[in-house]
């Protein structure tokens, strides 16, 4: 009797996975279908490797195991075959396969083209039932992987971030989290040894990068897995509906706050309003309540990061933004070519985030808001300033704001009043910012409060 194995981000609530088990039945009935998992979560490719890899070895020789986490589909990814000296993998070529089909030594690896394997239509949206079943079930009656396309060489390994090592500490890559909470990276008990740790010595495990998208995802998930006792809150403008707009109403007493002020001040409205933008909601609370004053110029401040390549900052209106829908709402996303999440980097954790919230991006895109970015050292130097000549401790996202404003006040006329928006106190940074503007001291601060207790 031919075993398939089946994995899948699908979940058991739609009926996604019975489709496939019923294709394979009705090609190969004698097959026998074991499920290994259908709740990877969702487009996750390299939880998807991780668990595949994790269980094929326990598997007889000559089990055809199907993988389908599939973002990319609809796209010129391909679907493919590979074949080991024990198994045979089918699934798209994304890198889902290929860590598990690695362990087994990899002989072939063939595209599908045949269309005689396939249903007779197929899905742009489902090839997991339209391609990869019936791929299966006929390589099951011992159809050989030759048959289905020719050979490529240029297949995707799946990337995973590199183990970074030093005499103190190890930073590797959470690959999984499995439903009793245990955590699995790529640090090994091989690599602990490497930097003097043992068996039953204390670890400090710090968990995360501590940015926007971290909190976000956290927050979701949690909200999702607990519906029943929990509710979803989040202090930027993002999310699914209503929580932009719950947040912008919130935040808009900041702007509300202005327009008083101001108006007591000076008698008139502002000229220029600057904000930082991440997600979106200090720089929507304050202009909300402006919007309907054309004469008011508006100006959302991105993180420019280190440089202009993907990883070097989070400018969401550059040349690798595209509108997609994450976390549960439409926008401008950091995106690749097949719509996968771009890493993103800022000083500033608030503003090291890949998309932006749906408020501002059509604020955007009707040209009622214009986007600046400012880089790191920009940054820094405008924190420095402000410190200085007003004894204000900015946070690292509100000095963003700071430094443009810095940049582009000049160009105005000294009757022009701007207004730009401090979302944060710094003392939140302060093991950012000292770290960066003198370690030495830095160090030798903390060194000293440890040792004297």
């Amino acid at each position: 009797m031919s075993i398939i194995s089946l994995l899948s981000d699908f979940g058991q609530k739609d009926p996604y996975v019975a489709e496939m088990k019923a294709v394979i039945l009705s090609i190969n009935p004698h097959a026998r279908i074991i499920d290994i998992s259908h709740e990877i979560e969702k487009f996750s490719i390299r939880i998807g490797a991780y668990v595949l890899a994790s269980a094929t070895p326990y598997f007889p020789p000559n089990t055809v195991h199907v993988a389908v986490v599939d973002p990319g589909v609809g796209t010129k990814r391909r679907p493919i075959i590979a074949e080991t000296d024990c198994s045979i993998y089918v699934g798209p070529d994304n890198g889902l396969l290929m860590l598990a089909a690695h362990k087994e030594k990899i002989n072939n690896v063939f595209r599908i083209d045949n269309s005689s394997y396939m249903l007779s239509e197929v899905s742009k949206t489902f090839h997991g039932r339209d391609i990869f079943a019936p791929a299966a079930a006929h390589l099951a009656t011992g159809i050989k992987p030759s048959e289905f396309g020719l050979v490529i060489h240029d297949y995707v390994f799946p990337e995973f971030a590199k183990l970074h090592m030093n005499h103190e500490e190890l930073v590797g890559e959470v690959l999984h989290i499995d439903s009793y909470g245990n955590i699995i990276s790529n640090i090994s008990a091989e690599d602990l040894e490497r930097v003097g740790f043992h068996e039953g010595d204390s670890l400090l495990v710090a968990f995360g990068s501590k940015t926007l998208k971290d909190a976000v995802n956290a927050a979701l998930k949690y909200w999702i897995e607990n519906l029943q006792d929990t509710h979803y809150l989040l202090g930027s403008a993002l999310g699914p509906y209503p929580y932009p707009v719950i947040v912008r109403d919130f935040q808009s007493v900041i702007g509300k706050e202005v327009a008083i002020q101001i108006t007591n001040i000076e008698n008139r409205q502002p000229d220029i309003l600057v904000a930082c933008v991440g997600g979106g909601s200090n720089a929507v609370g304050l202009f909300f309540p402006f919007l309907q004053h054309r004469q008011i110029e508006f100006y959302g401040i991105e993180a420019g990061g280190v440089g202009t390549g993907p990883g070097k900052n989070a400018v969401r209106f550059g040349g690798n933004s595209k509108v997609g829908i994450l976390q549960g709402y439409k926008s401008f996303f950091l995106q690749d070519e097949d719509g996968q999440v771009l890493p993103t980097h800022s000083i500033s954790a608030g503003l090291d985030y890949a998309g932006i919230g749906p408020e501002l991006a059509y604020l955007y895109a009707s040209g009622k808001v214009v986007f600046k970015s400012v880089t790191d050292a920009e940054a820094l130097e405008a924190f420095q300033i402000l410190c200085r000549e007003e004894g204000i401790i900015p946070a690292l996202e509100s000095a963003h704001a700071i430094a443009y404003a810095l940049k582009t006040a000049p160009k105005y006329s000294q009757d022009k009043i701007m207004v730009i928006n401090l979302s944060g106190r710094g003392d939140k940074d302060i093991f950012i910012t000292a770290k960066t503007l003198d370690q030495e001291n830095w160090f030798k601060f903390l060194s000293d409060e440890v040792k004297n207790g």
